[in-house]
């Protein structure tokens, strides 16, 4: 009798007890980790059905285009990320392009840079050109020691 007694009161209640946890607490917590928003979205259709089906209402027709909405969900948010991805792929093709044209006028600005060098200058050593004056006009040779007597006066 004090087997049965103890088996009643202390070992089934503990038990119950250990199952309710193990599903309520342990398995929910399990559940809400996997579950994500995408889940969610795709099982309101489900639920809408069966509460058309179960309460025998019709379904309004903007109901059932929500419903078909959310069900094709994935697709639409596939076709959004392709088209994010492809103006992603723009963008670097253009940083691309650009970091390009960069270094090539650097490498230029450098080269143009390195002809203007001021640092070397010719050596004092080196032959220059001589000046050449001007050829004098035949009114210079004509009355040029005219001119040349009248700016002395």
């Amino acid at each position: 009798m004090k087997h049965w007694w103890r088996r009643w009161t202390y070992e089934v209640p503990l038990g119950i007890s250990d199952a309710l946890w193990e599903v309520l607490v342990v398995q929910l917590a399990a559940l809400l980790d996997r579950l994500t928003v995408r889940k969610v979205i795709a099982f309101i259709p489900v639920v809408i059905l069966i509460l058309a089906y179960y309460h025998s209402i019709p379904i309004p027709p903007e109901l059932m285009l929500i419903g078909d909405f959310l069900a094709y969900i994935d697709i639409f948010s596939v076709l959004f990320l392709i088209g994010v991805l492809s103006r992603i792929t723009t963008i670097i093709f253009v940083v691309k392009q650009a970091a390009a044209r960069i270094a090539m006028l650097s490498g230029s600005a450098i080269a143009l840079m390195q002809r203007l060098d001021i640092r070397h200058r010719r050596q004092r050593s080196s032959p220059t050109r001589l000046r050449q004056k001007p050829d004098r006009s035949d009114d210079d040779r004509a009355y040029g020691s005219a001119w040349g007597e009248l700016a002395l006066a």
